[in-house]
């Protein structure tokens, strides 16, 4: 049995010369094995029979609708685009612009002046609500500088 010494001092138990390679076997052996299933599972994913495909002539998509803007100014005026409507019929008159829509698809956007008051702005809201638009977005002025 022989050991070996390591200079004057004798050899101690880490002493041993360490492997640092790295056993690439397994690794080469799970890719090996990973290759052939996909070898023998790619052609079975793929039509075999054949088939003479007529042209898809789709029409293009309609454009979608244009948003209505409702604006309400200080003094309490109620605008629906540029035209100036009277509270009581706002609701037949977006009827009106959406015609044959379904009102709980529409978003109706609210621009409103900065110093509008509340009870102006909750009965612009209320009619909404009652003439069955639901889908409201609130318009503000974006103040982000970059």
């Amino acid at each position: 049995m022989g050991a070996k010494l390591a200079g004057s001092g004798g050899g101690g138990k880490y002493a041993i010369q360490q492997n640092s390679e790295i056993n690439v076997t397994p690794f080469v052996d799970v890719m090996l094995v990973l290759l052939i299933i996909f070898m023998v599972a790619a052609p079975l994913a793929t039509v075999s029979v054949k088939v003479d495909l007529p042209p898809a002539v789709a029409p293009p998509a309609p454009n979608p609708p244009t948003p209505i803007y409702i604006s309400i100014q200080n003094n309490g005026n109620v605008f629906i685009g540029d035209n100036l409507v009277p509270i009581y019929s706002m609701g037949d008159e977006l009827r009106r612009l959406i015609g044959r829509r379904n009102p709980d698809d529409e978003r109706v956007f609210i621009r409103s002046d900065r110093t509008t008051r509340y009870g102006d702005f909750m009965q612009v809201m209320n009619t909404l609500q009652d003439n069955g638009f639901y889908s409201v977005a609130l318009v503000g002025e974006d103040t982000n500088t970059f």
